[in-house]
């Protein structure tokens, strides 16, 4: 088939202060997907790989947990 599946996940815990990427969206490797607040610093989670984004999991202001999914790219 040759393609892949992937969900990004938060490394840490932090609010969602920015989604950058919507649903249908294509993305580059290492573009910003969403700009979490974390110990009062911004942490910009990039892209693994290039794709498109295909379920968005959070929304601006939610609280995220530790390996919580962020986005499916496809």
């Amino acid at each position: 088939m040759g393609w892949t599946m992937a969900v990004v996940r938060a490394e840490m815990a932090g609010k969602v202060l920015e989604l950058c990427v919507g649903e249908g969206d294509s993305v580059s490797e290492d573009q910003d997907l969403v700009i979490i607040e974390s110990m009062k610093m911004q942490i910009p989670v990039g892209s693994p790989e290039e794709g498109t984004v295909k379920k968005v999991f959070v929304t601006a202001d939610q609280f995220l947990n530790e390996g919580d999914p962020i986005v499916e790219l496809g």
